[in-house]
């Protein structure tokens, strides 16, 4: 939930807000590009929408147009002039929200399967952003730009649970900083297919766009970081593990493709474990609809009141039905969670 100010695991985002300034490079980074560098230090604009505003001669190098890969060099000056940012045009919607928590500069949402985050093709009027316009009545942060306001991290559109979104700028940035920091605290629930070993570990292993399907991440040497700590819950014999996964980096595809990784894939995952899947469904006679992963827990520090918060959304009914299902097939008594 990739990977974020937006957050780490949003990969473009041309309509991010912030002031117009100027850098002076201090040492030449040869093995870095312009928008990785820039990203480094401006982590709340995302790679892609650096990437555009280079090619558009919003970001200038020594008063020039530069190329996103050009490499930085000591004494370069680097001139960002942000895009105006574009009318708003998005129509709220009243759509149902389980809010699990609100006041006047934040909410929880407890985000169900199948809902998209933002506006993406094929899902243009009836995304979580247009439901927030309806129940915030437009008071939303205008960081994440028109297609993603208060949008400070993200979920994939099959995984559930919990969600921030900001109400105002203030809000947004303090989120996303500690988004950007590894401050906030991040556990996910999954079903595995099969039994997993060992009980408890960390996977470490960097994550990238995969060479050749674009839409898809995959464990590569040059990825940016990535870990994911995890410990078993429940075992259902050698059918499927319920695993807890805690999450250090906010990569996208992260848990799935690190259980890929570990040889345990995400039940219902038509991505990254279609052929475990299908031999567990054919065991089971039952396969699920979506990955069955649920952002269990989420905690994070009031940007406004500093107040320690933490909050927890109970599993949705596909992934309950899954457990009780696995449960009776196993013969075990299911555990309280």
């Amino acid at each position: 939930m990739t990977e974020d100010i937006i957050s780490p695991d949003i990969d473009s985002n041309p309509d991010t807000t912030i002031p117009p300034q100027e850098m002076v490079v201090d040492t030449t980074e040869l093995h870095s590009r312009l928008d990785h560098w820039l990203h480094q230090r401006i982590p709340n604009i995302s790679r892609g929408a650096l990437a555009k505003w280079i090619k558009e001669g919003h970001i200038l190098v020594n008063g020039k147009i530069a190329k996103p890969k050009h490499k930085p060099k000591s004494g370069d000056c680097i001139r960002i002039t942000p895009p105006d940012p574009r009318p708003m045009n998005l129509v709220p919607i009243d759509l149902p929200l389980n809010v699990l928590y609100e006041d006047a500069d934040l909410l929880v949402i407890n985000k169900p399967p199948g809902l998209v985050v933002h506006p993406a093709a094929g899902h243009e009027d009836d995304t979580l952003v247009h439901a927030l316009l309806h129940h915030c009545e437009g008071q939303l942060s205008g960081i994440g730009g028109v297609e993603r306001p208060g949008i400070v991290h993200r979920l994939d559109q099959d995984t559930s649970g919990c969600i921030v979104v900001a109400k105002n700028d203030i809000t947004h940035q303090g989120l996303a900083s500690q988004f950007a920091e590894r401050t906030t605290g991040k556990t996910y629930l999954s079903v595995n297919c099969g039994s997993v070993v060992p009980e408890s570990g960390t996977i470490d292993a960097p994550i990238a766009r995969h060479s050749t399907e674009r839409k898809q991440m995959a464990i590569v040497d040059h990825g940016r970081p990535s870990k994911t700590n995890y410990k078993v819950i429940q075992r259902f014999g050698h059918l499927a593990t319920l695993t807890e996964a805690v999450i250090h980096t906010g990569r996208t595809h992260q848990i799935r493709i690190h259980f890929k990784h570990l040889g345990y894939p995400v039940f219902g995952d038509s991505i990254y474990g279609t052929r475990s899947t299908s031999r567990l469904a054919k065991l089971l006679n039952y396969e699920p609809k979506r990955q069955l992963l649920h952002a269990w827990k989420l905690s994070f520090e009031h940007p406004v009141t500093n107040k320690p918060l933490e909050f927890t959304a109970p599993l949705p009914t596909d992934f309950q039905a899954t457990l009780k299902h696995l449960a009776r097939l196993s013969d075990v008594d299911l555990v309280n969670i």
